[in-house]
């Protein structure tokens, strides 16, 4: 495609290879992804993890150090960014203060010499919902409208693929979670590739077609959200993608299509589908089990039914239980002294079990997974600061 085409380059974002250094250090690392058109795309990690430096380099505000990247056939590596079919959004919005929201919105189109411009920007406007405002200044709107005219803003354009970098860091909570729906809502609609770069757990699941999580320049797992939160193939994304029990076993033995696994408190059942391609199955062979808390039955033992055949357990003892509203968190302390936790629906709030109560734990195999013992059993934990 000739360099006159790139603006209007169009198909796949193809990162291949990139690496980006900053002196001694390696921000990313030989990353190479495929990003499909019309897709919601996030990149998903920890501060420093080279998530941002990676949106950059596609942006055009960062050059990479070795490595390629392209929309459909078009090499946009080092294209300046005004020359290609990318714009961003990001966290402070950015907008014009002196100018209404209907300038604002207009502003890239007149740059790019187009005079009549107020059916795309009505239309960009309706389709955010804030026709209404289209006279108001910045300063008038709340922090979720001023987000969205943002987003108008970049829209407007058309670009093949649009940027978002930490857009909704700046909302409260609620406001948040509302803007989730809604930036899910407009990339449908529009039919744009979104690439949204966040910390944000529940807001890279809500919203994205396919997550990759981002450790350290490098993508440990990458694929729908329900397939990394469901089967992590580290502890890393075990335990950044929600909050997962890990606790460290050896392998016994395999029987048919199942591994039994050992630890201080017994042997538990595991399907070989449910164990990382990261791990060898020899008896031996050092593991983590992983197990999250939500898939976690309790009972006091003294009236918990006889282990089911088909299931896995383990007992222990509360040592801490903390009342959330739609559910209670347990603290179990197992006999063999792990520390395991439970969320248990509040389906019955007169039965919560009580600190220092006596349990069985208990979790059908299917609902767990099995890591590499050679991993971080901490990685991926968000530290209190």
């Amino acid at each position: 495609m000739a360099k006159a085409d790139i603006t209007q380059a169009e198909g796949d974002l193809f990162l291949e290879n990139i690496t980006k250094q900053f002196g001694d250090f390696r921000a990313v690392n030989d990353l190479s992804l495929q990003v499909p058109q019309g897709s919601f795309f996030a990149l998903l990690g920890p501060s420093g993890c080279g998530k941002t430096t990676t949106l950059r380099m596609v942006a055009g505000l960062e050059d990479p150090t070795a490595g390629r990247i392209r929309i459909g056939d078009a090499d946009i590596t080092y294209a300046k960014p005004y020359n290609r079919p990318v714009n961003t959004v990001f966290q402070n919005y950015a907008l014009f203060p002196h100018m209404d929201i209907f300038e604002n919105v207009a502003f890239g189109l007149k740059r790019r010499g187009i005079k009549d411009a107020k059916q795309q920007v009505d239309e960009a406007l309706d389709l955010i919902q804030l026709s209404q405002v289209a006279k108001r200044k910045p300063l008038q709107l709340s922090g979720g409208q001023q987000q969205r005219v943002a987003l108008a803003r970049a829209i407007v354009n058309r670009p093949s693929v649009l940027l978002l970098d930490e857009p909704l860091g700046a909302l409260d909570l609620k406001l948040r979670r509302q803007m989730q729906l809604e930036l899910k809502r407009i990339q449908t609609e529009v039919g744009l590739t979104f690439i949204h770069v966040t910390h944000d757990q529940e807001e890279a699941m809500t919203m994205a077609d396919t997550v990759a999580v981002m450790n350290e320049g490098i993508i440990e797992q990458m694929g729908p959200p329900t397939e990394l939160y469901e089967s992590p193939r580290t502890a890393f994304v075990a335990n950044f993608l929600g909050q997962s029990n890990l606790f460290p076993a050896k392998v016994a033995e395999t029987s048919g299509d199942d591994v039994i696994l050992e630890d201080s408190d017994g042997r538990f059942v595991m399907p070989k589908a449910r164990v990382s391609d990261r791990v060898v199955t020899d008896p031996g062979t050092e593991v983590l089990v992983g197990v999250r808390p939500e898939k976690i039955s309790i009972a006091r033992l003294e009236d918990a039914a006889p282990p089911p055949a088909d299931g896995n357990f383990v007992d222990g003892r509360v040592t801490s239980a903390s009342f959330l509203g739609v559910s209670t968190q347990y603290e179990v302390t197992t006999h063999g002294g792990d520390t395991i936790n439970v969320f248990a629906q509040n389906l019955d709030v007169h039965n919560l079990v009580p600190q220092g109560e006596d349990v069985r734990l208990s979790w059908l195999p299917i609902h767990g997974f099995v890591l590499s013992g050679h991993d971080d059993i901490n990685a991926g934990v968000e530290k209190n600061v």
